[in-house]
């Protein structure tokens, strides 16, 4: 080759290697390594140097590519593992020893469905392999503090020599100075060649240079790696943001009792001037800007001994939990307008209130001799007023504490300011001040955090027999928020009462429930009680019956006896809680108030001396019994009382007769009543009426017209109190029993007309309250979702109320994920939605014999496995992901009987081995909550499907 070639060939070759170089300088310069840099450096590259590719869907490629019954190789990847899913029967946490029921005894068809649903167990539907995800133990930065807390220290030796630095620098002189050169460390002089000629050799490495197998060595390395290795290897790993969290799936609170704020209130002592006769107290609480009462009353008695037992019988009992001094009082809805209503009664005797009064507000015990033979006279008359009239009370005193003053900052202040830590209660300039500075808006403070308080009331108000109503009393506390004159006109009556009010433990010791039950933990029951007062919120609350509750309460309000005949003024009110209209069939329900025993039969309210009109302000509780029937009703009768002493005159003459019947229709009747009074005896069978007949040849007081006025209210999680649900249910309990005929007001309820019926009661349940269809809500979402799997059966043939329950499930579940403010997840699920999902959904047919029974005795967690977990060896090629999507018990067309044989397709379906339901859509779609109907059968049956579908109906938001 010529030399002219050879320099060809070298300038081709140089110029093809600086247009290469060229080339990568640019692409560097325009991309920098990535695209994302050159998009921010403005690049203008039209080809990216890689495709984003997106990741499958793996779920969706599954709906569209569903498996060949021969294609075993994928098996795993589209099935449910094996033995993966587990259903367990956990038992309800009872708050109380005793169980939270009735009496034993025969029931009603409504009781026993409310045992049942409130104790039977929690059915939880879980995978055994979800510990391993993010969802159960996700990766927090709390969590990674706590991994890295049981992390060793690692010791390198760039450590020990930064440690041993300031230590070398002291004694560097000394080392310089030596001349036994084999007393100086090594650290200090190693980089001396002069040292390491008289320093010690180090020791030999053994097996250096020995020959071993590559195995043997890896195993000693693999061995020596594993030791005082830690269990979670990314432990210094940070943890991820919340908003980069993969799973977003939080497991419900499980449904329990709702309280509000808890509220101790102690009373320590009672004192007065003078000591002549009982003193009894009740307190609740009002909310004066609601003016409604927003608690039950809690009795108190204060006397000493030598006092009580001026009222002691030989015979007399006084029940433990009726010589309480303490009660805890819930609040839900904290106002600034919360008082502390005290009331104070006295047995009553001849004379009003004023003059009754008189003796307290003159006289005082520390004059002496003066006033010593007054006060004997009048303990001597106080003991004849109670040995005859000692069943009989009168109105004494009052007085109201406002509870804001106390918990907020006004309250605080004046507790630092005191020295002793005690406060009077009195009615003053000051007080007056602080209730005006406390704001509308100040319901920020904390009523589960202030700092606990003793009060010394010392005056009270004389009660006012023209003004006992709750009216008046509102009126009273309007008048303490501002300046009035009618606060000055107020007679005080002299006394003490010393209480404390603090925030109620989270576990208090001897505790009862309303109804009576101790509450755990309970050590010894000859301890005094501490009682649990009923809440009546302002406003409803958003939560579901979890427990049995029956109560009653009665609340006499006013009379108007100024038409009737005779010398009827000292008027006393009996009630009683009847099972017939024999005097003795009246029940023992009614509960004690203090130092008395714990039920009775009859109760009175307090008499109002020479007054024929007089109001009332007196509240009767009761327990409603488990076997509430048309023949139960309220019977009052109206006495005259007969307050001085005569030989001849009885303590009580009979004036009147009236009655409330409290199951009508299926109905608990609770409201408002005004109510006519019969001057002569009732006639036999008068309580399947009511008042407001006139039976013929009956004398009424001013010619029947309403004179008594009374209000009922029930504190129940057996009635609902409201019209549809109740009819529902009724009409559901006939199906059941099949008590055909049965009039519901004024239509008689056939086998013809019970599906017509039943329907519209099922589209009326949408206009139901949003409150009670709350607090109800498991119980109508279990009956909707029976009719559906398990449809009713009238005269041999079915009835197909399918789709009209699906369609009021998913309407009435939009209604309460949609109106009801509570807390969500991430997801948006509604809470009370999602925990009757995860623990109260149950089927009757398909829960274990255990749980049909009315509680469980387990105390323990127990696993029941499905007979269908097998893993399935064939499958039928028609049996494909989406197949049962077209199965749903909603089709009216759907004829066959539940419980029968199979139809043809099911036959067909089920014709393969070993056919494993667990794997449907179901439980790819929903998770752990969609298999929860599958499992809870033993076998396969033609009703899997409907159950699945039921189940999902209960979601109206995306998994």
């Amino acid at each position: 080759m010529t030399l002219q070639g050879l320099a060809k060939m070298h300038l081709k070759d140089s110029v093809s290697r600086t247009v290469a170089a060229e080339v990568r300088k640019q692409v560097a310069r325009e991309y920098g390594g990535s695209p994302q840099l050159s998009k921010k450096r403005g690049g203008q590259a039209s080809v990216p140097l890689s495709d984003v590719v997106e990741p499958l869907d793996f779920e969706e490629y599954l709906s569209s590519h569903p498996p060949d019954a021969d294609s075993e190789a994928l098996r795993d990847l589209c099935d449910v593992p094996p033995d993966d899913i587990e259903i367990l029967y956990e038992p309800r946490e009872c708050r109380t020893i005793e169980p939270a029921a009735p009496e034993e005894g025969k029931l009603d068809s409504r009781v026993r469905d409310a045992l049942k649903e409130y104790m039977h167990d929690w059915v939880l539907v879980q995978r055994r392999s979800q510990e391993l995800s993010t969802t159960y133990s996700p990766i927090t930065l709390e969590r990674q503090r706590q991994r890295q807390r049981g992390l060793s220290r690692h010791l390198y030796e760039v450590d020990e020599a930064e440690e041993e630095r300031g230590a070398q620098e002291e004694q560097e002189d000394k080392k310089r100075s030596s001349v036994s050169m084999d007393d100086t460390p090594r650290g200090s002089w190693a980089s001396s060649i002069f040292d390491l000629k008289n320093s010690s050799a180090d020791p030999l490495l053994p097996g250096l240079l020995e020959r071993a197998p590559s195995e043997e060595t890896d195993q000693i390395n693999q061995e020596q790696r594993r030791e005082s290795r830690h269990p979670q290897i990314l432990a210094l790993y940070s943890a991820p943001d919340e908003d980069e969290a993969v799973e977003r799936s939080t497991i419900p609170e499980v449904p329990k009792e709702h309280f509000g704020f808890r509220l101790l209130v102690k009373f320590l002592s009672l004192k007065f001037e003078i000591e002549i006769e009982p003193i009894f107290g009740v307190m609740a609480l009002y909310d004066a800007k609601e003016k409604r009462k927003i608690s039950e009353g809690f009795h108190f008695d204060l006397n000493s001994d030598s006092v009580k037992n001026i009222l002691r019988s030989p015979s007399g009992h006084q029940a433990p939990s009726t010589l309480a001094r303490s009660a805890i009082f819930s609040i839900t809805y904290p106002s600034p307008d919360i008082y502390l209503i005290i009331k104070l009664e006295k047995v009553l005797q001849q004379g009003d209130i004023g003059e009754c009064c008189e003796p307290y507000m003159v006289l005082k015990e520390s004059d002496g001799i003066k006033n010593k033979e007054k006060v004997d006279k009048l303990r001597g008359q106080a003991e004849q007023f109670c040995s005859r009239l000692g069943r009989y009370r009168m109105p004494f005193a009052w007085t109201a504490i406002h509870l804001m003053n106390i918990v907020s900052s006004v309250g605080a202040t004046e507790r630092d300011s005191d020295s002793d830590s005690e406060r009077k209660g009195t009615w003053n300039e000051r007080k007056r001040k602080a209730f005006e500075r406390l704001s509308v808006g100040d319901e920020t403070c904390g009523l589960n955090t202030f700092r606990p308080a003793t009060l010394t009331v010392t005056n009270f108000f004389k009660q006012e027999g023209d003004r006992l109503s709750d009216e008046d009393l509102y009126k009273f506390l309007a008048d303490m928020r501002r300046p009035s004159t009618a606060l000055r006109r107020l007679r005080p009556v002299t006394a003490q009462l010393k209480i404390d009010v603090s925030p109620a433990p989270e576990n208090p010791q001897f505790c009862l429930t309303p109804e009576l039950r101790h509450v755990k933990p309970y050590p010894d029951p000859r301890v005094r009680p501490t009682k649990e007062v009923l809440e009546f919120p302002t406003r409803e609350v958003f939560i579901p019956h979890t427990s049995y509750r029956n109560l009653l309460f009665v609340y006499p309000r006013s009379l108007n006896f100024s038409s009737r005949q005779g010398s009827v003024r000292n008027i006393a009110v009996k009630v009683q809680f009847m099972a017939g209209e024999d005097p003795n069939q009246a029940l023992s329900v009614i509960f004690g108030k203090s130092s008395c025993s714990e039920f009775s039969s009859d109760a009175y309210t307090p008499v109002v001396y020479h007054n024929k009109s007089p109001d009332f302000y007196e509240e009767f509780k009761m327990k409603i019994p488990g076997n509430l029937t048309e023949n139960h009703h309220l019977l009052f009768t109206f006495y005259h009382v007969s307050c001085r002493p005569n030989q001849t005159t009885a303590v009580e003459t009979p004036a009147g007769y009236t009655w409330i019947p409290l199951m009508q229709h299926g109905r608990l009747q609770t409201g408002s009543f005004s109510l006519p009074v019969s001057v002569e005896k009732l006639p036999p069978s008068y309580s399947v009426l009511t008042p407001d007949v006139q039976l013929p040849g009956m004398k009424w007081v001013d010619n029947h017209k309403p004179v008594f006025y009374v209000d009922l209210v029930a504190a129940s999680s057996v009635h609902t109190q409201d019209p549809h649900l109740d009819k529902f249910f009724t009409l559901v309990q006939l199906l059941e029993e099949q008590s055909f005929p049965f009039r519901l007001k004024d239509v008689i309820i056939t086998e013809n007309n019970v599906e017509s019926e039943l329907r519209n009661s099922m589209v009326n349940l949408l206009q139901a309250a949003l409150g009670p269809a709350v607090c109800f809500c498991h119980h109508l979402l279990d009956k909707l979702i029976l009719l559906i799997v398990r449809p009713p059966i009238i005269g041999g043939q079915i009835v197909n109320l399918g789709r009209a329950a699906f369609e009021v499930i998913a309407k009435l579940v939009g209604h309460i994920h949609r109106d009801v403010e509570v807390s969500q997840d991430h997801h948006g699920r509604n809470s009370l939605l999602a925990s009757y999902l995860y623990y109260a959904f149950h089927l009757p047919s398909d829960m274990p014999a255990q749980l049909n029974t009315v509680a469980s005795s387990s105390s323990t967690v127990s696993s029941l496995h499905s007979a269908t977990m097998s893993r399935a060896t064939g499958r039928p090629s028609s049996y494909t992901l989406a197949r049962c999507k077209s199965i749903s018990n909603s089709n009216p067309d759907l004829t066959s009987i539940p419980g029968s044989t199979d139809d043809e397709e099911v036959q067909r379906i089920l014709g393969g081995k070993g056919i494993d339901r667990s794997h449907s859509w179901v439980n790819s779609a929903y998770g752990p909550g969609g298999p929860k109907s599958v499992q809870r059968r033993t076998q396969p049956n033609s009703n899997t499907e409907l159950r699945q579908v039921a189940l999902c109906s209960l979601s109206p938001f995306p998994p």
